[in-house]
């Protein structure tokens, strides 16, 4: 019997995007380092470096271990096109400099990573782009501010660290009322929990680095959508340099394999890390959007199939020196500045997320400095709540 029904997730992370390029019955998509690829026949090279035929002229531009990546991503974000760079921040900044010029304005959320924050505060403004960060959680500010007119909403959801959710849906329908590009960073969902492409965003964008390569050996970023603005982007890349390494987009396609496997167990973990530590007595507050008190956990039930391995949290003795002293207590945890990995990760967004940003910038945009950014890997969860227990005793 022939099965037409289009694979699930699990199977797409395994297979999508790799048969063009298994070669000599590999099983496998090799590694290709060469920065150029030769053409005898002059038209046919022309065709190509056209566009008017698939092949590769220059390795700043594509490369066949590169594309392989892009194509799985595509494929799980059921997208028209793909393409990528070296980072995440590349990708975003690519992203943001194809779509806007002085003059324009772009609305977004205050709560987005440190990174794109910088971006919007320090960097466009210099370039006479008119910025406007919204209350994330306030979606008829967010509309308000969209209905006054912009090229661009940049939206995050689950936001970085305090996993706020926004109505993407909701949202995307106001900004295409003015005609804006709305793009969504999924990094934190990754397309196994959330595809903001069927809630009507134009482009999705991810950390590759994170949960998508989920190993913490590749730093990579991808973005995908609608074929012409994806072609800008890419466009934009080729022509600035920010090339993803063919190396890393090999490590990023393996990691790929267990992207499934590894999301799911990091949903079922991080859900009983979370009602673990809301009903531990030293601890403040508890941000995930899976639990029942989180502010917007009907919109996460609606948009989500899983609400992700990560959460945050705040200790009762709200102070910086609570932090120190708990964080080196933890012996099923990773102190450093990275997250998606099979391994717990854990820090505070001051050496995190928005290391970058000033303490006054991390408290208007309401991160605490007592703030725990917990990132929940494949261990047995059982020992990721014990080790939790006994820190925190």
């Amino acid at each position: 019997m022939t099965n037409n029904n289009p694979p699930h997730q699990g199977t797409l992370s395994v297979w999508a995007g790799e048969d063009d390029y298994l070669l000599q019955g590999a099983t496998q998509v090799p590694v290709v380092h060469s920065v150029s690829f030769g053409y005898n026949d002059m038209d046919h090279w022309l065709r190509v470096a056209l566009g008017q035929e698939p092949g590769h002229i220059y390795g700043r531009n594509t490369n066949p271990t590169v594309h392989a990546f892009e194509e799985k991503v595509r494929l799980l974000e059921g997208a028209e096109a793909a393409t990528s760079a070296s980072t995440g921040m590349g990708i975003i900044s690519s992203a943001l400099s194809t779509f806007l010029s002085p003059g324009d304005r772009v609305v977004s959320i205050k709560d987005t990573y440190g990174g794109t924050n910088k971006i919007f505060i320090e960097f466009l403004p210099r370039f006479k782009v008119d910025v406007q960060l919204c209350d994330t959680t306030d979606h008829e500010q967010i509309e308000a501010e969209i209905a006054k007119g912009c090229q661009v909403l940049y939206l995050e959801s689950p936001t970085n660290p305090t996993v706020k959710i926004t109505d993407l849906a909701r949202l995307a329908k106001a900004g295409h009322a003015v005609g804006a590009i709305v793009i969504v960073d999924n990094t934190f969902a990754t397309p196994i929990n959330q595809n903001p492409l069927q809630l009507g965003a134009d482009l999705v964008l991810h950390s590759a680095t994170k949960f998508l390569g989920g190993h913490a050996d590749a730093l990579g970023g991808v973005i995908c959508g609608k074929k012409e603005l994806v072609e800008q982007v890419y466009h934009y890349r080729e022509i600035n340099g920010a090339t993803l390494h063919p190396m890393a987009a090999y490590l990023l396609l393996r990691g790929m394999k267990t992207l499934s496997l590894r999301v799911k167990q990091q949903n079922q973990s991080a859900m009983q890390v979370a009602q673990f530590l809301e009903s531990h007595p030293r601890i403040e507050r508890v941000f995930y959007p899976g639990l029942e008190s989180h502010e917007n956990h009907a919109i996460a039930r609606q948009q989500m199939r899983g609400f992700g391995g990560m959460l945050s949290f705040m200790l009762k003795e709200n102070s910086f020196e609570a932090v120190r002293s708990f964080l080196p207590r933890l012996r099923y945890a990773h102190a450093a500045a990275n997250l998606g990995a099979v391994e717990t990760i854990v820090g505070p967004p001051a050496t995190t997320s928005h290391v970058e940003c000033t303490r006054e910038e991390r408290a208007a945009m309401g991160i605490p400095e007592s703030l725990i950014r917990y990132s929940t890997g494949i261990e047995d969860v059982e020992d990721l709540i014990a080790d939790l227990d006994q820190a925190l005793d």
